[in-house]
């Protein structure tokens, strides 16, 4: 079973500006929560290689490292202590330790993934995947497919740091018009550019969540006692097929679908959906799904059309 909602020790001083260390910070969710994070008053440090520019000036400190380098953690960290430590960066077992062997914090948030999930489903649950008593196993980012490293990101936390008051937030597919992946933006551009696509799973509803609601969500949490896993995403599901429905209505283009077209980035995932009542009991309330993605996919139209 996953701790109690409520877990910070008794001796643990709340403060309306906290020292806090993101791992990350400079693009994605990662830029949303720092901005959130700074809007609560909060004093942030983020901690990157220093190969993205942010746009934070002066309002947050820096420190430049290699996550999944012990050395690199250890000379930057060594000796530090932080409020709360936001780690988007943690991608295996190994990547845990190297942090939480270096630095103290009274409170670790970690970045996960639905991809911990062994069985995709209608409604998954958090204990669909319990960290506390799956087999832990020292890994680098490279030793097993994404899932399963991210599982063993999770058991090092709950297994080995058991002293420190963690989270670990499972997000679906985080999606956004600053997605660097370009996921979603390829099922755009190649309906609107009558490119072929190979798509194995068109009427498969999924979840997504919005990266900018994925930052506050993130950065709600350093504010409130919570510990354990929590699913985090939009109400609702939606699947390619609708989303390429409203691409064609609005563009008047057809998309071409072909066994030998580009295999889309989607591939392979079935329908699910996620519970989200554990954030709902903690007081978070997501917003439905209906009420942004139309919103993005006409960015993603105006940038395809903009770029021809």
């Amino acid at each position: 079973m996953s701790r109690h909602l409520h877990c910070l020790p008794d001796d643990f001083v709340w403060r309306k500006e906290m020292n806090i260390l993101v791992l990350g910070g400079t693009r994605y969710m990662g830029v949303h929560l720092v901005k959130y994070l700074l809007g609560n008053g909060h004093h942030v440090t983020i901690a990157t290689r220093g190969n993205t520019v942010d746009h934070f000036g002066d309002s947050i400190k820096r420190i430049i490292l290699e996550r999944t380098n012990a050395v690199s953690i250890q000379k930057a960290l060594h000796s530090q202590t932080f409020d709360v430590v936001y780690d988007s960066l943690a991608y295996c077992s190994n990547d845990v330790k190297y942090l939480l062997d270096t630095l103290k914090c009274s409170r670790y948030i970690q970045t996960s993934s639905l991809s911990v999930y062994t069985h995709y489903k209608e409604n998954i649950l958090e204990d669909d995947f319990n960290p506390h008593l799956y087999p832990l196993k020292w890994c680098t980012r490279d030793d097993y497919d994404y899932g399963e490293v991210k599982r063993q990101a999770e058991c090092a936390i709950f297994q080995v740091y058991k002293d420190v008051p963690s989270v670990a937030v499972r997000f679906p597919y985080v999606i956004g018009k600053d997605d660097y992946t370009k996921r979603l933006y390829f099922y755009v551009e190649h309906v609107l550019n009558s490119v072929p696509m190979c798509i194995d799973n068109i009427n498969e509803p999924m979840a997504f969540i919005n990266s900018d609601e994925a930052g506050r969500f993130l950065a709600w949490l350093a504010d409130h006692d919570f510990c354990g896993c929590i699913n985090a995403g939009s109400y609702g599901s939606i699947s390619l097929q609708q989303m390429i429905d409203y691409i064609e209505n609005k563009s008047g283009k057809k998309a071409i679908l072909s066994a030998d077209g580009e295999k889309a980035p989607y591939n392979g995932t079935t329908k699910y959906s996620i519970s989200l009542r554990k954030a709902e009991n903690i007081g978070f309330t997501f917003s439905h799904i209906d009420a942004w993605i139309y919103g993005l996919l006409d960015e993603y139209m105006q940038l395809v059309t903009g770029a021809k």
